[in-house]
């Protein structure tokens, strides 16, 4: 006893002191790899791994084995923060695999020990079904060197044996998850079993048994136990899935095991896919079959527009899909299309903001829960709405309680109440005994036995239970009628293994060639191996459902038994009624306006008439009359513009509106390039003339009229060609706006559209830029030119101070009234009103301003036709002899000067020459002065020469009044040149040098 401690204690020593020391060391010890082995050190290089001795915490390190050999115990291992690894008590070991081809055994079982990979040290037991008898030896070991110990045994028929031989049957029932359908389904199908087991018309030598996982309606759990009910014993002959997901998932592996695959609570459309699931069928009908059955509600009850919420899942997308081409093919449209995950609050949302009325919603029951939680609080339930759902749920599917979502049964009995289910008929309305021997009523009293008194509303599949009831009858009858034809080929149902394609095919023509009576129906399948079956249109009135209706869709017969119930006055209507309205001009601000116009076309009139009239006036002559004439007749154009401004669909029919639209585009433009033109052109010439250079002024001193009247018809004929272009390239048209919808006034499920009609084309922004772009820079140069020449005064253009106020007032209305107006052209009045104003008062503003001071002034002045006869007696020449005096005199003007400027240049010569003569006498008195003193007394002082103080040739006599003989226009010279003369006086002293004057 001493020496085992002693050498329990020497084992335990040196990991005792490893854990000791990596305690210590904040790390683990690396340890050394099992034989034919090696370790996978992860992130570390081979020269890292030689040099390291110590592994952090949590590092991880992995055995991998060399050749064909597997890792038998922990495959990873991690450090701990203790020291040590993970699973250190258990060993892992690298050990050959033997053949995994004995660990399967037809017609019987293999039991392996210890579970797990069959590499050295495994043992197999194997044993045979009923019926057969096993040929070799019942158990066999793996040995070191990967082989078995002893050959692989077989089971035989046993021809004498006289018991029942087995068949398996391989289910997949959800007992939980997305649809619990197993709990009501597993029970029924075991019912049918017992009595097909217990039938002795019905697989007399057989007995079907049947070997069922939990799927909890999950793809992923259902390919693991997929997995397992094809890897371990007994073979399967059939396999029978539950939800849709999964069955895709077992129908597809399936063809490569040669397993029919038989669902009885599947309604995916894509599995109706022959090609992609060869071996498939259904007692469950397809759900498309409720597509029909919806379509034609719709159309009973006159939708054409209907919205649809779907789960991200295949078989709801491919039932959509379906609906989709049906309802398209009816003349029905799908406004809205929403789907959602796990969350439906955005696609509910979605729903009420697009006012969806008729809503088809395709998801599971846990799902529906969550729906509708949402669509109350969102209000989308009522007499506006009707929801269409799936029929299989469990009757009071609303009132469980779900942690999930945040609202009560009182708020989920509120927001599904009146709301239409479409069921597969899953139960025989008929008292009829089928296969089973059963009825409808008989099947669903003995479920509800075997349920143990389970309250049904609350158990899942219970709606489904018939259907695989009746999957199981089906999967008997089948194999029973491929009893005979296997026989007559030498073959037996006992035979089937994964790899025996003609037992398959033998089961296959016997499902689709199957037709009897179950407790939910006729069962027969078609083409695609879908059930074909009735469709139930169920409504949920008072909380709960009543049947309302079937409808066949093979015959495409509606039984309508009249008791729908609706929360309104009946079935609502598809969408909200829409009452279009057109918004049409206020006809007070239009007759207003108009008025305004009128007065003003009449004070055009009176203008132009008053000018013509009085044109031979002199000061009608010097305004340029033929320009005013222009200016009245483009402001009667503008003024006539506002009345097909204010014109709309209230006066006239829609397809007169475009000879309209042109109306406005060639008045308005036509108008403004006359009437603001021959200004402009006024304006313009006046600046040429009187505000350049002196040097230049002579070369445009003579204006011709017809330079006018030019520069007008210029300015006009671009505004021709532009408007020309832009109605042959781009027409206007009308085009109709639309706004936000209405609520009218009161409890009505209507809604008023408002349309606005506009003359547009489809550059208009372009073409509008384009005139815009001109105009403003015309209206900005005349502001600029009216500035420049508002000092000007001259007789040619004499009323160019009032133009260029026009100018002012025309281009300020203008720059304000145009983005005003492209801003507001969505309201109507306020539009009109800008640019109706805005023409109405520039057209004022020119006419007053032009056309009234010229009356004030002939009227004040009496300059009627009696000057007129004057002006007519002595024609133009009058006024041409003046100007020609005028530049007459001011050449004199300008010659007089220069000669001035050259007498000043001799006088200031002359005065030079004075004072020097006046030193040089001065100098030469002291000395002639001296001597007279001596010898004779003073002699009087000499005269000066009187020709020598005559004045310079060509200077006036200073005794004489030069300045009464020169010309006024020398008078202001003259007087700047006084002081200078004051000055040379003072400078001379007594001398009598007379002054010289210009």
């Amino acid at each position: 006893m001493a020496q085992l401690l002693f050498l329990i204690i020497l084992y335990a020593l040196p990991s005792l002191v490893v854990a000791i020391h990596n305690s210590t060391t904040g790390g683990c010890a690396i340890i050394r790899p099992p034989r034919d082995g090696g370790i996978r050190y992860r992130g570390l290089t081979q020269e890292q791994i030689r040099n390291v001795q110590i592994l952090p915490v949590d590092y991880e390190i992995e055995y991998i084995c060399r050749g064909n050999r597997v890792i038998v115990g922990p495959k990873v291992r991690k450090c701990l923060p203790n020291g040590t690894w993970t699973d250190i008590t258990l060993h892992s070991r690298c050990l050959l695999l033997c053949p995994r081809v004995w660990t399967s055994l037809e017609n019987g079982r293999v039991a392996l020990k210890p579970p797990g990979p069959p590499v050295e040290g495994t043992v197999l037991h194997y044993s045979c079904h009923a019926g057969f008898m096993l040929e070799g030896r019942n158990i066999t070991h793996c040995t070191k060197l990967g082989k078995w110990d002893s050959p692989k045994p077989a089971c035989l028929y046993d021809r004498n044996y006289k018991g029942k031989k087995k068949l398996y049957i391989g289910a997949l029932f959800p007992m939980s998850g997305g649809w619990p359908g197993g709990q009501a389904c597993l029970p029924s199908a075991q019912m049918a079993l017992d009595l097909v087991n217990n039938r002795t018309d019905i697989l007399p030598d057989y007995e079907l048994e049947l070997i069922y996982y939990d799927s909890m309606c999950d793809p992923g759990e259902s390919t693991k136990l997929l997995y397992d009910l094809l890897y371990t014993e007994p073979i399967k002959t059939v396999l029978m899935p539950g939800c849709s997901s999964v069955s895709t998932l077992v129908a597809e592996a399936a063809r490569m095991w040669n397993l029919i695959v038989l669902s009885y609570g599947s309604s995916s459309p894509a599995l109706s896919n022959r090609n992609r699931f060869p071996t498939f069928f259904r007692t469950h009908p397809s759900a498309t079959l409720h597509n029909p059955t919806r379509v034609r509600l719709f159309q009973k009850w006159k939708w054409t527009k209907i919205a649809t919420i779907q789960q991200t899942t295949e078989v709801f997308t491919s039932t959509l899909d379906d609906l989709e081409q049906r309802v398209k093919e009816a003349g029905i449209e799908i406004s809205v299309r929403q789907s959602f995950l796990t969350d439906p609050a955005v696609a509910v949302k979605n729903l009420k903001r697009q006012d969806a009325r008729i809503i088809v919603g395709l998801f599971y029951e846990t799902e529906a829960r969550k729906v509708f939680c949402e669509v109350f609080k969102e209000k989308l339930y009522g007499k506006k709405y009707v929801w269409f759902l799936i029929g299989w749920y469990a009757d009071n599917w609303f009132k469980i309680k779900d942690p999930s979502i945040n609202c009560t049964i009182e708020n989920m009995t509120e927001a599904v109440e009146g709301h239409v289910t479409t069921e597969i008929v899953m139960l025989n309305p008929e008292t009829v005994r089928g296969a089973s021997n059963l009825t409808s009523q008989e099947f669903l009293g003995a479920l509800m036995n075997r349920l143990g008194g389970k309250n049904p509303e609350e158990t899942g599949g219970f709606q489904e239970a018939p259907l695989a009831y009746d999957a199981v009858w089906a999967l008997a009858l089948a194999l029973n009628k491929t009893v005979a034809p296997l026989k007559a080929k030498g073959r037996r149902l006992e035979d089937f293994n994964y790899n025996n394609h003609d037992i398959t095919a033998e089961i296959y023509r016997a499902l689709n060639t199957s037709s009897f009576e179950g407790v939910s129906g006729h069962v027969v399948f078609d083409a695609q191996g879908s059930r074909m079956a009735m469709t139930l249109i169920e409504q949920l009135q008072g909380g709960s459902y009543k049947k309302i209706g079937y409808y066949d869709s093979s015959q495409k017969n509606l039984s309508w038994f009249g008791n729908d119930v609706w929360i309104g006055a009946g079935p609502p209507a598809d969408s909200t009624i829409v009452i279009e309205e057109f918004r049409y001009l206020s006809q007070k601000l239009f007759a207003a306006v108009s008025v305004f116009a009128g007065l003003g076309i009449l004070l055009g009139i009176v203008c132009l008439t008053f000018n013509i009239y009085n044109s031979n006036v002199r000061y009608i002559q010097n305004s340029q009359p033929y320009l005013n004439n222009m200016t009245a007749v483009g402001c009667m154009m503008a003024l006539a513009a506002v009345f097909p401004l204010g014109i709309d669909g209230h006066h006239i029919h829609r397809s007169q509106f475009t000879v309209v639209c042109q109306f406005r585009l060639w008045l308005l433009g036509l108008g403004f390039s006359l009437a603001y033109g021959s200004m402009f052109t006024k304006i313009w010439w006046v600046h040429n003339l009187f505000t350049k250079k002196e040097e230049k002024k002579e070369k445009r001193k003579h204006l011709e009229p017809w330079k006018l009247y030019a520069t007008v018809g210029v300015l006009l004929a671009i505004d021709v060609l532009s408007l020309m272009i832009w109605q042959i390239v781009d027409p206007l048209h009308i085009t109709v706006e639309k706004f936000t919808r209405e609520a009218p006034k009161g409890d009505l499920d209507v809604l008023i559209q408002p349309l606005l009609e506009h003359c547009t084309s489809e550059k208009m922004n372009t073409w509008l830029g384009v005139v815009y772009g001109y105009k403003g820079l015309l209206l900005l140069l005349g502001i600029f030119l009216a500035y420049e020449t508002k000092s000007v005064s001259t007789e040619k253009i004499n009323d160019h101070r009032a133009v260029g106020m026009a100018i002012y007032n025309v281009a300020v209305l203008c720059i304000i009234t145009a983005p005003v107006t492209m801003i507001l052209t969505s309201q109507q009045d306020a539009s009109f009103a800008f640019a109706a104003l805005a023409i109405v008062f520039s057209v004022y503003i020119t006419l007053v301003v032009l056309f009234v001071p010229k009356m004030r002034r002939l009227i004040t002045r009496g300059e009627w036709q009696s000057e007129q006869q004057d002006t007519l007696k002595t024609g133009s020449s009058t006024n041409n002899n003046d100007e020609e005096k005028s530049r007459q005199l001011e050449r004199e003007n300008r010659e007089l000067q220069k000669i001035i400027q050259e007498k000043e240049q001799r006088v200031s010569e002359l005065r030079n020459q004075l004072v020097e003569r006046q030193a040089l006498r001065n100098r030469r008195r002291p000395s002639s002065g001296t001597n007279q003193n001596h010898s004779n007394p003073s002699p009087p002082s000499s005269q000066p020469d009187p020709k020598s103080l005559l004045p310079p040739p060509g200077y006036p006599n200073p005794a004489s009044d030069n300045h009464s003989s020169l010309p006024p226009s020398f008078s202001n010279s003259s007087n700047l040149y006084q002081a200078d003369s004051k000055i040379s006086r003072n400078h001379c002293h007594n001398s009598q040098i007379p002054l010289l004057y210009k």
